[in-house]
């Protein structure tokens, strides 16, 4: 059962590929058909089938030969990494979907606030009830733990970007940050939330550093995106607890 995650993988991807370019438009995601972006011919299923479509038309439209751009391809490989990684990571085939289906909203979440620097409601909200809800499926004693995560994660970035914009005359930490760690204390309680932001916050640097000099030259205004960064740190922590649940389940 673990593997099928992977067989199903490519098919999420394209579906997360709609979403991350739909949503963020305003646009439907569910009730209008794909169509390629130069001629705006409606796509057939040939054309839909994940991966192996892209590779078949050696990517190009099939009617108008346009180059189609390697963003879906890029989207639905990353929606595989994220399923056998969770097969490798993840101890327990209850636990690879869960892994699967928090890496796949995740991968949705980093990808268009890298894009689009932001991280919508439609997308972050649910992640919050759904981490609830898999507190109370796995044991409903911690549902506190991870109300008063979710609400202890919205609340201290809250703060912190409200500080951030009064000392600097503009916003740093947005409201969709909040609203995602918000999610990360509803997926992993309260007690990693200091872990999770550090770990984020060091790696966002490493690639601020990595960026700057990378371009011989470090813009201090420059705006990072740290929505990306918020989602591997969660995603990792959570997979950590997943082991170690299992660790403790085997000792007891």
């Amino acid at each position: 059962m673990q593997w099928l995650a992977v067989l199903v993988a490519p098919f999420v991807g394209s579906f997360l590929g709609v979403l991350v370019r739909r949503l963020p438009r305003g646009e439907p995601v569910g009730w209008t058909r794909s169509a390629c972006e130069t001629c705006a011919r409606p796509l057939g299923a040939g054309d839909l089938l994940p991966i192996v479509s892209f590779l078949a038309l050696r990517g190009r439209c099939r009617t108008c030969r346009a180059p189609i751009g390697g963003f879906h391809l890029a989207i639905e490989l990353a929606a595989v990494g994220v399923a056998l990684a969770a097969v490798a990571l993840t101890p327990e085939s209850q636990r690879v979907w869960t892994g699967c289906v928090l890496g796949w909203w995740l991968l949705a979440l980093a990808w268009i606030d890298a894009e689009h620097m932001l991280l919508p409601d439609a997308l972050t909200l649910p992640l919050i009830l759904a981490g609830l809800g898999v507190a109370w499926l796995d044991d409903p004693v911690t549902v506190p733990d991870h109300a008063l995560g979710a609400a202890a994660g919205y609340a201290a970035f809250r703060v912190v970007g409200a500080v951030y914009a009064r000392l600097r005359g503009r916003d740093g930490l947005g409201e969709g940050d909040a609203k995602l760690l918000a999610a990360g204390g509803a997926w992993v309680g309260w007690q990693p939330l200091a872990d999770l932001v550090l770990m984020a916050a060091l790696s966002a640097l490493a690639v601020g550093l990595g960026v700057a000099l990378y371009r011989r030259r470090f813009q201090r205004d420059r705006a990072l995106p740290f929505g990306p960064f918020l989602a591997v740190a969660l995603w990792l922590i959570w997979v950590w607890q997943a082991w170690s649940s299992m660790l403790a389940d085997r000792s007891g």
